[in-house]
This record gives structure tokens, sequence and C-alpha cells, in this order.
């Protein structure tokens, strides 16, 4: 979606349907549903509207169905508000991204308590060959700069 008109358009369509899901469909398969986005493309004819419903595998198929029986109410509403000429075709999917979020967020959860773990095991631990095994330069003492000092001259 390049041009901004076509993003307006694409918000117009997710309001619009959200609106009918919640007030005009009265189908009892539609379970708690979630318009999450809404993709068209550059040339408006093909509307991708995302959702997520809450619930188990069951509210999820049920909705489907309810979804694809709806479909024609949905895009004629959709026509009828935006004065468009030529409607966009709509296709529902139902959005994972609230599912891999859950599942990156505790993949993370993991690593953080692995990381806990090491940082555990670490706190007591001490070097091998003592606090600092690093070889470092021979320090001068006054003396011996002095003598070396006259040395070269």
């Amino acid at each position: 979606m390049a041009s901004p008109r076509v993003r307006k358009i694409a918000d117009r369509i997710k309001v619009i349907v959200a609106e009918m899901l919640e007030r005009r469909i009265k189908d009892p398969r539609l379970g708690f549903v979630t318009v999450t986005d809404v993709r068209l493309t550059g040339d408006t004819q093909q509307a991708t509207i995302f959702y997520t419903v809450f619930g188990e595998e069951e509210e999820l198929a049920g909705t489907a169905a309810a979804l694809e029986s709806a479909k024609g109410l949905i895009r004629s509403e959709v026509g009828k508000q935006l004065g468009m000429r030529h409607v966009p075709s709509l296709e529902f999917i139902h959005d994972a991204l609230p599912e891999t979020a859950r599942q990156l967020d505790e993949v993370l959860a993991r690593a953080k308590e692995q990381d806990a773990q090491v940082a555990a095991t670490a706190a007591g631990a001490t070097y091998a060959a003592g606090e600092d095994p690093y070889k470092k330069p021979r320090e001068i003492l006054d003396d011996e700069a002095g003598a070396e000092e006259r040395d070269g001259e």
C-alpha cells in the first residue's frame, strides 16, 4: 500500500467491518471477534481482513464459517459506505500474530531464566590463575629511571 489514499480506504474498511460484526451480523457462530488489520491491494480490488477470535479452536472454526457466510452482506455495506465504483472483494484470514507473540514471550522468559542461572553460577566463581592472570609491563622505580638516564647521556 504505497498510496495514502489506499491506506485511508483500508482504515475505513476496517472500521466498517468492525461495526458490521458488532451491530448487524447476528450469526450465533460468530465469536468474540477483533479486526486487527486490513490490507488492500494497490488497485483496491482485493481487501484482506485479518481478525482474531477469543476462545478455543471450536469458536475459531465457527467464526470463520460465519464470516464466510456474511461476506456478501459485509461487502455490500462496504460498497455503500465507501461510495466506490468498484468494491474490493473481501478475504478473511485468521491473524496468528497474537499466538506467535505469546510463543516469543515464552521463549524470551526461558532465556531470561537461563541467563539468571548462568549469572548465579558465575557469582561464586574465581579465576583459575588468580584475580588478575594477565602479565603487566614492569614498573620502573625512580632509582632505576635515574640510572637509565645517566647511561643514555
